[in-house]
């Protein structure tokens, strides 16, 4: 065994014994709000801890489909003082041009055999490591699709009222097609 398979090895064991001595916690919505008064009435959106704030995030991404606009003012509300410019909402709607399915597949139940249709209550699972907590003020938390082998990463900053502020997320990565998608691309 080389140098390169150790060095490999010991980051392996050290992301297996950080994600398996991390936090995970379930976050749970009746539904998925039609307005931004219904987002901002829920107990999760005080923000008071950055797996709140993060399971907000999947909640408001998965707007986007239906109401693109409801979507970006969510995620503005989540954003606090820095909301998006037209850069980031350009990004956005590059991401569901071709797979509007992903934010759904952060829910508990969606799978790709059922073209990630969660089950209700809608609950989002949200996990801390080792790692999450290295800035302070700063959390990366971890996000798991079902369409895909890693999770996904958020990054949320406390703000000066205690409240925890979506700073940036690398959830809207590609994920597995689903089945029927699949064989709509072949026709």
């Amino acid at each position: 065994m080389g140098l390169l398979d150790n060095i490999k090895n010991a980051v392996n064991d050290v992301v297996k014994t950080a994600q398996a001595t991390g936090k995970t916690e379930e976050i749970v919505f009746d539904h998925i709000p039609g307005s931004l008064e219904e987002f901002t009435a829920l107990p999760q959106a005080e923000m008071a801890t950055p797996f709140e704030t993060a399971a907000l995030t999947v909640l408001a991404l998965s707007t986007y489909p239906k109401d693109k606009d409801l979507c970006y003012a969510m995620l503005d509300y989540l954003r606090g003082a820095r909301p998006m410019n037209n850069v980031e909402r350009h990004l956005i709607a590059d991401h569901f041009t071709q797979q509007s399915y992903i934010p759904r597949s952060y829910f508990q139940g969606a799978i790709p055999e059922n073209d990630y249709t969660p089950t209700e209550p809608y609950t989002v699972r949200v996990s801390d490591d080792q790692m999450s907590y290295v800035n302070n003020g700063h959390a990366t938390l971890n996000l798991k699709s079902s369409g895909a082998e890693s999770p996904r990463k958020i990054n949320l900053r406390k703000g000066e009222d205690d409240k925890w502020y979506l700073w940036e997320q690398f959830l809207l990565v590609g994920v597995e097609v689903p089945p029927e998608k699949k064989m709509e691309e072949r026709i």
